[in-house]
């Protein structure tokens, strides 16, 4: 999925597996899952479509990451990956909160 950067033109993605395996620190294939979007497939989807939604109103047809979005997707996989019982709080994490800074388009209303 292409991405518009920052204004840069520069192209930038949505992380990827084995962005998050080197991340983890994970060598071998045993948890990848590519064929049936299970573990660690599943959890990067699972932590891109929580920052789209963090972001609110995200379009995937029209809509780009930035390299802070990926970032913070990544870290948000990091975080839900290496402590899943935790995963509801994870998008409290400081980082994940410093990287989203400026990109939500919509706020929830208590």
């Amino acid at each position: 999925m292409p991405g518009s950067g920052s204004g840069s033109g520069t192209t930038v993605y949505w992380p990827e597996l084995d962005e998050l395996k080197q991340v983890l620190d994970v060598t071998s294939d045993d948890w990848d899952g590519d064929l049936d979007d299970t573990r660690l497939t599943r959890l990067l989807a699972a932590a891109i479509t929580r920052t789209k939604l963090d972001v609110g109103g995200w379009d995937d047809l029209v809509d780009d990451p930035d390299a802070s979005l990926a970032q913070a997707a990544l870290r948000l996989a990091e975080l839900i990956a290496l402590k899943p019982e935790n995963a509801a709080a994870a998008s409290g994490d400081p980082t994940y909160k410093r990287l989203i800074y400026g990109h939500r388009r919509r706020f929830g209303i208590a």
